[in-house]
């Protein structure tokens, strides 16, 4: 879904030189955490069915879908990845994304036709319906992110919450059309010939939150607000719980983080939380399902996501378990990288229980440099001291509470 958002913003909001050159750094706030902490965290996420892993296969009978959860900003890390992806490439006959060129063309059409999707062209503006320290905060990041004040009092709450969402120093690469793991898939597979398919329709985006009330719209910015400080450290985190492979870990923690903050009730937080799983997460996952199968009947398909749709009770593997699949995580590559965000050899954790193709916390994309120069600052064998210095640099992010749309 990143990838339509980030459509909307270059066509409405002309973001595509916004923050080009700027630094990402952040820290790694799940390894900070005390280990009490970091405990109740991990048994809160192993309790969620398929709660680690983020490339999957299965199977029923003859079929076979390979399934990728990704992460959607561009990343070097990704390059390991795709090179494990690249025998399910080969073997599919369809596959699946969010939304491919064909639903990105059809949103470009929509928009210019239905400005009032995006715009309010009635009722209250936001600074006549936000508290004033809230829309002079809302001003102020949006101004950052080079949307000014008299544009964002008239768009609507949810696109704006979306905005936020993306980091300051990655607006240039989002609105001018970051590629992340999706897009590197999609880019292999018009190589190849082969088809692609979107999973929704082009204009889910827009019946999610046509659904959802204002008010609810208006905590999503609340919520992204009250973490703008700590966006950069949001964004290392969920970037490196990804690459070990523990995305739904990030989902617990920003549950936790949330409760945090001043205001919000265990009641708000499961509330607030419920809403956004069940809009942007749960409804599209059951959608998602017979499209998935219908293609599998077809042949092999690679289906490939958000990481954060894999798991849970109305996650997609389980939801194709629950269909008669034999889910099971694809064969790992053969070179044991360090694992979970803060684990280190120390922790008691065996290399059985670790993921593959992971970084070390601290360590992330270094901007500006060429690739083969970050991956060899970025990964490294466990047996290898952690980088310092420059290798160190981050990625800036966003909002507590919409920080994970990368993910989505």
């Amino acid at each position: 879904m990143r990838r339509i958002l980030a459509t909307i913003a270059a066509l409405t909001l002309g973001l595509a030189a916004t923050g080009a050159g700027a630094d990402c750094t952040g820290r790694d706030m799940i390894a900070e955490l005390p280990e009490a902490e970091r405990a109740a965290l991990r048994a809160s996420t192993a309790a969620v069915p398929f709660a680690e892993g983020n490339l999957w296969q299965a199977r029923r009978g003859g079929q076979v879908v390979h399934i990728a959860g990704t992460y959607h900003f561009d990343d070097p890390r990704h390059d390991d990845t795709l090179a494990r992806l690249t025998p399910a490439l080969d073997e599919a006959k369809t596959l699946l994304v969010e939304a491919g060129p064909e639903e990105e063309a059809a949103l470009k059409s929509r928009l210019a036709r239905e400005p009032e999707l995006m715009v309010a062209v009635d009722g209250p503006t936001l600074p006549e319906t936000l508290p004033p320290e809230v829309w002079e905060q809302l001003s102020e990041a949006l101004s950052q992110r080079g949307v000014p004040a008299f544009m964002a009092a008239k768009l609507r709450p949810w696109y704006l919450s979306m905005v936020l969402s993306i980091p300051t120093c990655q607006m240039a690469e989002a609105a001018g059309g970051s590629r992340g793991l999706d897009g590197m898939l999609m880019d292999a597979a018009t190589e190849r010939g082969l088809p692609l398919k979107a999973l929704e329709p082009y204009d889910t985006v827009f019946r999610i939150f046509e659904m959802m009330p204002q008010q609810d719209q208006l905590s999503m910015i609340t919520s992204a607000l009250a973490m703008e400080e700590q966006s950069a450290d949001m964004a290392s985190t969920l970037a490196e719980a990804y690459f070990a492979g523990h995305s739904r870990l990030i989902w617990e923690f920003m549950r936790t983080e949330t409760l945090k903050l001043p205001g919000y009730t265990p009641e708000r937080v499961e509330r607030e939380f419920a809403t956004m799983e069940t809009a942007m997460m749960t409804s599209r996952n059951r959608a998602w399902i017979p499209v998935i199968e219908a293609a599998a009947a077809e042949g092999p398909v690679l289906a490939a996501f958000g990481a954060l749709h894999l798991s849970g009770e109305d996650g997609v593997l389980n939801l194709l378990a629950q269909n008669g699949w034999t889910v099971t995580p694809l064969p790992a590559g053969p070179r044991p990288w360090r694992g979970i965000s803060g684990s280190s050899a120390s922790d008691g954790l065996s290399m059985k229980d670790r993921w593959p193709w992971v970084a070390h916390g601290r360590l992330h994309r270094i901007s500006g440099q060429p690739r083969r120069i970050i991956r060899r600052a970025l990964l490294f064998r466990r047996d290898q001291p952690p980088a310092s210095g420059a290798a160190a640099a981050g990625r800036k992010g966003s909002g507590l509470f919409v920080h994970h749309k990368t993910l989505l």
